[in-house]
């Protein structure tokens, strides 16, 4: 009983604070979409070629810091990297509703990607710190809801504020909550159980007896590059890969391409690309939760993501003959592609030593980050190239079977294999 209530305890108490942080993040990440449908674009003089490197120079950015930031998260302190981040992540957003030539975007962008990288690879090295095996993948996913809940309503407000304000007032103001919420994080937050005011000491001592145990059964691991050698690791990293080449080509160009498919206004525009992201942050929430129940990732994952290349494939082949079905098969596919983040992210803490896991999700995110970037890149090319959306929804599609297919190649892993998978106990189901 005691344990379920200091559980429960954490959960309503850290939660929230890590979904909020990481929604602002998403937020200041994804506005870009609408600036480009909602008027920006043609205020500069952005090509079509330009507007889509744009929207990719993020990533670039955002690929090169990954493995710093957890490596600091982890040997220093998540609290503080996070802080700093929001400031100027929350500065740099509010700068592109300044900026009055197209030539200020870029370093704009690809700066805003450096200090946003550290973000999630911190997070999930602080939740880590608070949260046991079988919570682990609900708290990851509570973090990660917070990128398509965010897009759920920033798709509604950002439609508004072009509407009512331009794109100038929009960038302007989503820039200013994170540089708010940035001193409510360092004020309500800790690294560790050890240092919350929030907790009894037993509660606390039980927490560390319990983090303590969970370790034992991991071997010990020399040093992050030495985690970056598992079969494990690679693999799942080239799936990240392929797996953010859809999820982000999808982000970027939603709005843009349902504009251009509906012919409606920017706010009708604004309520379509909501859709998609209600129906993730149900999915997320159902398949975490079984996710933990049965400690399985693997399946969750595929089955995921097979879904969504079959939804992707179907859009393809109805093309523009049928707007309504071809977006209903995009709510489908958009949904099926977040499923599985908790569980997925969940994986590396139950195979590796917790001073290394953070380095390998890390080394995992930021090559998510190098397939955002040929995602958000190729998808703005293929759309503008084409005059349409067909090509997109195929390469969407193929970029999901191939990281359905590298999931399945992850095998089961038992305690057994002494170097090269570190004798995870666990198995990846």
């Amino acid at each position: 009983m005691e344990k379920n209530v200091a559980s429960k305890k954490r959960f309503f108490y850290l939660v929230p604070i890590a979904f909020i942080t990481y929604s602002l993040a998403y937020f200041d990440r994804a506005n870009y979409s609408f600036g480009a449908a909602g008027g920006m674009a043609g205020d500069l003089n952005i090509t079509a070629g330009v507007a889509s490197f744009l929207s990719a120079l993020f990533f670039l950015g955002y690929f090169f810091f990954q493995i710093p930031g957890a490596i600091y998260a982890e040997r220093k302190s998540a609290k503080k990297l996070v802080f700093w981040s929001m400031i100027l992540w929350g500065f740099l957003a509010s700068a592109t509703g300044l900026v009055h030539h197209v030539a200020w975007l870029y370093p704009i962008r690809f700066f805003l990607g450096v200090v946003e990288s550290a973000v999630m690879p911190a997070m999930l090295v602080f939740l880590s710190n608070w949260f046991l095996k079988e919570e682990r993948s609900r708290a990851n996913t509570f973090l990660i809801l917070g990128n398509p809940v965010t897009v759920l309503w920033m798709s509604i407000v950002s439609g508004y504020l072009l509407k009512a304000l331009d794109w100038r007032g929009m960038f302007v103001i989503e820039g200013l909550p994170a540089i708010i919420w940035a001193f409510f994080w360092l004020k309500l937050v800790q690294d560790k159980p050890s240092q919350a005011k929030w907790l009894t000491d037993e509660e606390k001592r039980n927490i560390e007896e319990e983090m303590s145990e969970e370790q034992k059964g991991l071997k010990e691991v020399a040093s992050y590059k030495e985690s970056f050698r598992s079969k494990t690791v690679i693999l799942l990293a080239i799936q990240y890969f392929a797996w953010s080449i859809g999820v982000y080509g999808f982000v970027m160009w939603l709005p843009s391409m349902i504009k251009e498919a509906s012919h409606m206004d920017i706010v009708a525009t604004g309520w379509l690309s909501a859709a998609p992201y209600l129906l993730a942050t149900i999915a997320m929430i159902l398949v975490s939760y079984f996710s933990d129940k049965t400690l399985n990732r693997k399946t969750f994952v595929w089955v995921s993501l097979l879904i969504g290349t079959v939804a992707f494939y179907g859009s393809y082949m109805i093309g523009s003959s049928n707007f309504w079905i071809s977006y209903a098969l995009l709510i489908i596919a958009g949904g099926a592609m977040y499923a599985p983040y908790g569980p997925f992210f969940a994986i590396m803490p139950e195979i590796l030593p917790k001073k290394v896991a953070g380095s390998a999700n890390a080394l995992i995110n930021s090559m998510g980050a190098l397939g955002s970037f040929v995602g958000a890149y190729i998808v703005g090319f293929l759309n503008g190239a084409t005059g349409g959306t067909k090509a997109s929804f195929m390469f969407m599609a193929i970029a999901l079977l191939i990281s359905v297919i590298l999931t399945l190649l992850v095998k089961a892993q038992k305690r057994v294999e002494v170097k090269e998978e570190f004798e995870a106990k666990a198995v990846i189901k």
